[in-house]
């Protein structure tokens, strides 16, 4: 299930925008190598593609050549790309980027975040899904058949890493954060098995969510999320199944959440809410929210901000689920 160098670099091939010439600036000002390591996430073709007929694309946004700024749409052969530490601690995370569910971001909530967790120690496994409104026949829960794959593969291929199995959690943000809580919260398998790799549980032992979408329902729904994932018409049977919220987090495992108080797009309120959830649920939680930060920061636009501290907070507080540290 893995790619070798040369699909790997014909993947990253599909990028639709251009980068400036480099050939002549210094290395430190050059954004850090992609890594190499693919793992496809189906041995074949993806589940339910029959009426599936886009062609994904890679579009680089950032003109400085300091940093990339990628977005993925339309993925038909969702991968994830693995960061492996120096010296890696034997937890793995499972990073799920924001996009809002109409395109999955590469580097701000993926790779970037990634490097932060790998130079603690964590090896990291960044997920590339395919979208709720690309034709597939799963709909809103094709992201889920990605999410609960992908922790599957990382479970059922720990031990042979020197990786713990019992220590695989998941880290979303905004939309991200919606598809890793909906993988942390719903028990129920989305997909039929396909190998020996869905013999092992999705649920992952710990979640990281950061500014996550969590509701569905007015007046705090992210609507572009909601658009993407349910239609221009949800109906409050939808809404209901798809807020996080509204599920039974009975027995689900320790949940990290962070959220900036002056986030515009995803109100603070949706994780409020998740959190009123999580207490009644009996599940062990932490929440952090600060004065600023807006929306989407990742690692790279909270620089200088109180709230760049958050992966410090979120390793510490695994350190004391016994996850990381």
């Amino acid at each position: 299930m893995s790619l070798n160098r040369r699909a790997a670099l014909g993947l990253a091939a599909l990028a639709t925008t251009a980068r400036p010439a480099l050939a002549m600036i210094p290395v430190s000002q050059v954004a850090p190598a992609d890594p190499v390591e693919i793992i496809r996430l189906w041995p074949g073709a993806a589940p339910g593609g029959e009426r599936v007929t886009v062609t994904p694309q890679v579009t680089e946004r950032s003109t400085d050549p300091a940093f990339h700024d990628r977005f993925a749409r339309y993925t038909t052969d969702p991968i994830l790309t693995v960061l492996r530490p120096a010296r890696p601690n034997g937890a793995s995370l499972l990073l799920i980027p924001g996009g809002g569910y109409k395109w999955a971001v590469v580097d701000k909530e993926g790779l970037d975040c990634a490097r932060v967790f790998a130079e603690a120690g964590v090896t990291c496994f960044v997920l590339r899904y395919r979208l709720p409104g690309d034709g597939w026949a799963a709909g809103p829960d094709a992201p889920l058949q990605d999410a609960q794959r992908a922790l599957r593969l990382v479970r059922s291929q720990a031990a042979a890493h020197g990786l713990d199995p019992a220590r695989v959690g998941v880290l979303g943000a905004s939309a991200g954060g919606h598809l890793a809580g909906m993988l942390t919260a719903r028990a129920d398998a989305s997909y039929a098995a396909v190998d020996e790799a869905d013999a092992v549980s999705h649920r992952p032992d710990l979640s990281i969510l950061l500014y996550p979408v969590a509701t569905m329902g007015d007046p705090h729904v992210h609507a572009g999320s909601r658009l993407e994932l349910l239609g221009p018409a949800p109906t409050p049977e939808g809404m209901e199944r798809y807020s996080l919220e509204r599920m039974d987090w009975t027995g689900r495992p320790p949940t990290f959440l962070l959220h900036a108080m002056d986030d515009e797009a995803v109100p603070v309120e949706n994780s409020l809410q998740l959190l009123t959830t999580l207490k009644a649920a009996g599940v062990p939680a932490e929440v952090h929210l600060f004065q600023e930060g807006g929306h989407g920061f990742g690692i790279r636009l909270i620089a200088g901000k109180p709230a760049a501290v958050w992966p410090q907070l979120a390793l510490a507080w695994a350190a004391r689920q016994g996850f990381a540290g």
